[in-house]
């Protein structure tokens, strides 16, 4: 028997059928790669959004930050100003407040002038009180410690009755504005131990 009469004879409809599947599968493979090659892209285009995304979350929080703390430092300008408008006035009052004390301290024993004085010193308690109400209170620092930032040494003289570095006489009280000093009291300190006579 020869080769030939044992296989069947291929159809030419089949082999055109077989090359259009063949064909068809090579368009779908080349479809699927393109499609592989836009899905791709597109993840790639979406790890750029999401990190421009992310990018962007940044600065708006940064900037939202920054609003927050420049409101706050407005906030705290305002305090500071309502606090300390009154600065200059308040300046401008203690020597008001100095004469006033020192017509008190020397005050007069005659009958005539008493009831002035009575007058003065009354005056002088309500101006304290209105003062006060505003933040302006008196540093008199006679007794205590020198501290170098409310007092204004003018000098030092030995002295038995008060510790070394003591203020020991107040010649112009300070004054505070809100804890703000407006101005150092001016004091004499103590060397301390007095000075020895016997010798």
């Amino acid at each position: 028997m020869s080769k030939n009469s044992t296989q069947p004879q291929q159809d030419p409809q089949d082999t055109v059928q077989e090359s259009e599947i063949v064909t068809e599968e090579a368009s779908l493979v080349d479809e699927l790669t393109q499609a592989n090659f836009r899905v791709e892209e597109l993840e790639q285009a979406l790890a750029s959004a999401e990190a421009k995304v992310e990018e962007q979350k940044d600065s708006v929080i940064r900037a939202a930050a920054e609003v927050d703390n420049i409101r706050r430092r407005a906030a705290m300008d305002v305090e500071k100003a309502n606090k300390f408008a009154l600065e200059k006035f308040a300046n401008e009052l203690l020597p008001v407040l100095d004469n006033m004390e020192r017509a008190l301290a020397g005050g007069s024993s005659d009958e005539a002038s008493k009831a002035m004085m009575e007058g003065v010193e009354l005056t002088f308690k309500s101006l304290q009180t209105a003062v006060e109400k505003f933040g302006i209170k008196a540093v008199d620092p006679m007794g205590q410690a020198f501290n170098p930032e409310q007092h204004q040494a003018i000098g030092m003289q030995p002295s038995n009755d008060f510790p070394a570095n003591t203020v020991m006489l107040v010649m112009q009280k300070g004054y505070e504005l809100n804890g703000r000093l407006l101005r150092p009291a001016m004091v004499m300190i103590s060397q301390g131990g007095g000075v020895d006579t016997q010798a």
